[in-house]
């Protein structure tokens, strides 16, 4: 039977175990909304955007992301790449910092990782048809160090927002407001989608129980 260190509180860390799997079934759930909304020809494609989420995120999360993001500050921007590169110091008998200081720190860094692989997921709604899967890899991974790493330090990590008493109780700046843009921005570059004149059937749902599952 497993023991927890010191400090820290089965409760809690059930509690958090449950949370962690919830936010997980989130990515498979996004693929499954998005890949109802869009034609069939292109239902594989977006369904595997999002599974890729899953496992390239956690997989640079787990190096070097979540040491970007929770590492000591770098002038405010950025944390240390090197202080929990793979999950080092990061451990399953003791907290990770004083705000979750009930749950084992691999808790906290699984937690944090499932926000991070649905962030770059939500963007794939606004260029859907219209990005191939490779390009869509490499800007992901380029996303996740560029943008979400700095702006989940800025708020979650005691970067320079979080200095000035920033709040993000539930991923509204570091998820929402950075994919959403993040998504905008994207249309610059992919451009409108081409819908033609003839075809009244062309934007229409192929699978909506998809979308309600």
């Amino acid at each position: 039977m497993a023991v927890l260190g010191p400090g820290l509180s089965a409760g809690d860390t059930a509690f958090m175990f449950l949370c962690t799997g919830m936010v997980q079934l989130m990515t498979p759930g996004l693929a499954f909304f998005y890949g109802g909304l869009v034609r069939s020809t292109h239902i594989i494609t977006i369904m595997l955007q999002s599974y890729l989420s899953l496992g390239i995120t956690f997989i640079l999360w787990y190096v070097v992301l979540f040491s970007m993001s929770f590492g000591d500050t770098i002038g405010g921007v950025i944390g240390d790449p090197l202080q929990h590169f793979m999950f080092k110091n990061v451990t399953a008998n003791k907290a990770f910092n004083e705000e979750s200081a009930t749950i084992p720190g691999v808790m906290f860094a699984g937690y944090q990782g499932m926000f991070a692989v649905i962030a770059p997921a939500l963007m794939t709604g606004a260029f859907a048809d219209r990005m191939r899967l490779p390009a869509y890899v490499a800007f992901k991974i380029l996303w996740m160090f560029l943008v979400y790493a700095p702006v989940c330090h800025w708020v979650w990590g005691g970067g320079w927002m979080a200095q000035m008493g920033c709040y993000d109780f539930a991923g509204g700046i570091v998820v929402h407001i950075t994919s959403a843009f993040s998504a905008l921005a994207s249309l610059n570059i992919v451009g409108n989608r081409h819908v033609p004149e003839d075809d009244l059937e062309f934007l229409a749902p192929h699978n909506v129980p998809f979308v309600a599952l």
